[in-house]
């Protein structure tokens, strides 16, 4: 998170209760940058990412909203990386087709085989993922609607050592 700056600012002093402020923006800001213009992007399809905007734009508003999303985006691509996995929710043949257009450049196969990006072409297809992903999206919701608030801790006190009454 520092390095793309996308942090809170924690002010704390002594045993005093510590504030959370806003993103602390020391960091990589073209990266920043970037990754809040791919979470603007990941709010506008469906999926769980699209409900966490969708909730939290409903309590702080949508461009905090979309920093939050920047920020799990960011844990995310670090959690795939580390682990070496592949995101559950990612539509196929999405990606399949985003996959033959950056090989744009590369020299084209020949013969009368289909590629793997040819399912993006099937409407029926593309449909069925979008339902998958919708169906992710109410399932993330059904998940956050059973949290149960809690009240606000009044603040941290100081241990009452050696006082007695």
């Amino acid at each position: 998170m520092s390095y793309f700056g996308l942090n809170p600012r924690v002010l704390q002093s002594g045993l005093g209760a510590a504030h959370h402020g806003r993103i602390s923006k020391i960091g990589r800001s073209h990266a920043r940058a970037m990754l809040v213009e791919a979470a603007w992007a990941a709010a506008k399809a469906p999926g769980p990412l699209h409900a966490f905007f969708v909730r939290i734009r409903a309590r702080r508003g949508h461009q905090i909203a979309a920093v939050a999303v920047a920020r799990k985006l960011t844990v995310l691509c670090w959690h795939l990386l580390t682990k070496g996995e592949d995101y559950v929710w990612a539509r196929p043949a999405l990606v399949a087709n985003k996959t033959r257009a950056i090989q744009a450049g590369h020299p084209q196969q020949k013969g009368s085989r289909r590629g793997p990006a040819y399912a993006y072409n099937i409407k029926a297809l593309r449909d069925r993922e979008m339902l998958i992903a919708a169906q992710a999206e109410r399932s993330y919701e059904r998940f956050v609607s059973q949290w149960k608030a809690r009240r606000p801790k009044t603040g941290a006190r100081a241990p009452q050592s050696g006082k007695t009454k």
